[in-house]
């Protein structure tokens, strides 16, 4: 008897179907992992003799990005640049505008959303030269609202910067999910809270956050690895002052085309996908205990 799928196609007419889909993600996803899977075990450069014969090198590229103290530093300010601006920034921020817009006027609610939502649609080319425009030394939007001519905000405070632009920019697919989410918490159970003298912090507790927990997992889960992996602060600092700035997918740009050295960028790629994979895993563990 012929094997057929669920849709009675048979294997064969079914596989027909998703082979287009299978020789796309094998060309553009799979083969370009597995070559730089292969390049990060080289010396491959960009220029020189190692451009032409690549030597292998094993895992040597790994060894030196573990005991780079640019790699370290590149690597903490990653961890600092998610912390601040999504994990606690965006999801904070995020919750509190769906909330605070879940009773107020609908024209309010429609502006506080429209603006919101054009900071995130925005290209980030012309959202960097916005910033770099309000955070300007000389002429910036920023030190005039402050009274503080002189203060080279991406110079001095490169990070806190970068995390406020972040926040900035990113709050909206957090305020969105969240308000989607919040209409699955039952209005009578909001109603009983509020009768029986719940303060807010209790609704929020013992209502409010049962009903979405697994929405704020999921959130918390994209923004980290979007963050993680975004290369918009090359835009505005070029990872400095003096490394400063330089998170990992800027660290990885500077090895690749700065310096040159293609393998060893490939390799701390290869770091950066391990740590965006153990991130998942270890949310999709808590998405899975959810109850």
């Amino acid at each position: 008897m012929r094997a057929t799928d669920s849709a009675g196609l048979g294997r064969g007419r079914a596989l027909a179907f998703v082979a287009p889909a299978l020789v796309l993600i094998g060309i553009f996803l799979v083969f370009p992992a597995l070559w730089s899977i292969y390049i990060g075990l080289t010396d491959y450069a960009l220029t020189g003799p190692s451009s032409v014969n690549p030597r292998l090198v094993g895992t040597g590229n790994i060894t030196g990005a573990l005991s780079d103290p640019l790699f370290g530093n590149s690597l903490w300010l990653t961890l600092l640049f998610v912390f601040g601006s999504a994990l606690i920034g965006q999801n904070v921020l995020g919750f509190t505008l769906a909330w605070s817009l879940r009773g107020a006027r609908r024209g309010l609610r429609r502006l506080v959303e429209g603006l919101v939502l054009l900071a995130w649609i925005l290209p980030s080319t012309v959202v960097a030269y916005l910033w770099v425009a309000v955070l300007d030394r000389d002429g910036g939007t920023l030190n005039a609202l402050l009274n503080t001519p002189g203060t080279a905000w991406l110079v001095q405070y490169p990070m806190a910067s970068l995390i406020v632009f972040n926040l900035w920019r990113g709050t909206a697919f957090s305020m969105l999910l969240y308000s989607s989410a919040l209409n699955v918490v039952p209005p009578s159970q909001l109603e009983t809270a509020r009768m029986v003298g719940a303060g807010r912090f209790s609704t929020l507790k013992d209502v409010v956050f049962p009903h979405i927990r697994g929405h704020v997992l999921t959130n918390t889960l994209l923004i980290s690895l979007w963050t993680a992996n975004d290369f918009t602060p090359f835009l505005l600092t070029s990872g400095g002052p003096d490394h400063r700035s330089e998170t990992l997918p800027v660290f990885i740009y500077q090895q690749a085309l700065g310096s040159g050295a293609l393998g060893y960028a490939s390799a701390i790629s290869l770091l950066l996908l391990l740590v965006n994979l153990v991130i998942a895993l270890v949310y999709l563990r808590l998405l899975r205990r959810r109850g």
